[in-house]
């Protein structure tokens, strides 16, 4: 706020005091420049609550607005974070996404592919095991394990059993009726992530 519109606030006594020079004008010129810092953040303060504008420090709050705060779960505050800024802004940005399709294999394949970087994570459904699912984890993300399985504890239905299985892939040579590997592309997630449109009334 400038101080010729702090000055018109006060009484006209006190206008007429605060003329240069005078301990009034002084404290006025003061009271603008407290006021600059925070008026620079005002005036764009819509950057503060875009994912891939807001600064480093505030994406892990942003990631906490859309209810991925199991992503950022960590033991202590000053812990590091668990994931590269530029996949939790893309968290961010696919938050309400994210939300709408929660429960559902669709909802937990792309969290699970936004929060690590990596494709080809298969949701099997066994037949002898109702309300079960096991994820797999492609070979690329076994070294994440521990985000993982806080992704897919928090996306799955509550009524839903789930077993994470992590490994190398079958080998096609070792089992003649097995079908052609399936490749495993690794995304750079540096913001931006492309996500796939969802398969309609997908059930979990």
């Amino acid at each position: 706020m400038r101080r010729a519109a702090i000055e018109r606030l006060l009484p006209a006594a006190y206008q007429r005091a605060a003329g240069p020079g005078s301990v009034l004008g002084a404290l006025l010129d003061v009271m603008e420049a407290l006021h600059a810092p925070d008026e620079a953040v005002l005036a764009d303060v819509d950057a503060l609550f875009a994912p891939y504008r807001t600064p480093d420090g505030f994406v892990a709050y942003l990631t906490r607005w859309v209810a991925m705060d199991q992503v950022v779960a960590a033991p202590r505050t000053d812990a590091p974070l668990p994931l590269p800024v530029g996949r939790l802004r893309d968290l961010v940005a696919h938050g309400a996404l994210l939300a709408r399709w929660r429960g559902t294999p669709y909802g937990m394949r792309t969290a699970l592919e936004l929060a690590t970087g990596v494709t080809g994570f298969v949701l099997d459904e066994p037949a002898e095991r109702p309300f079960h699912v096991v994820v797999r984890v492609p070979p690329a993300a076994a070294d994440q394990l521990a985000v993982i399985t806080r992704i897919v504890e928090a996306e799955k239905p509550a009524a839903v059993t789930v077993e994470i299985v992590a490994g190398p892939p079958a080998d096609p040579a070792a089992d003649p009726t097995a079908g052609p590997a399936t490749g495993v592309a690794e995304v750079r997630a540096v913001g931006r992530a492309h996500v796939p449109t969802p398969v309609p009334r997908e059930q979990p």
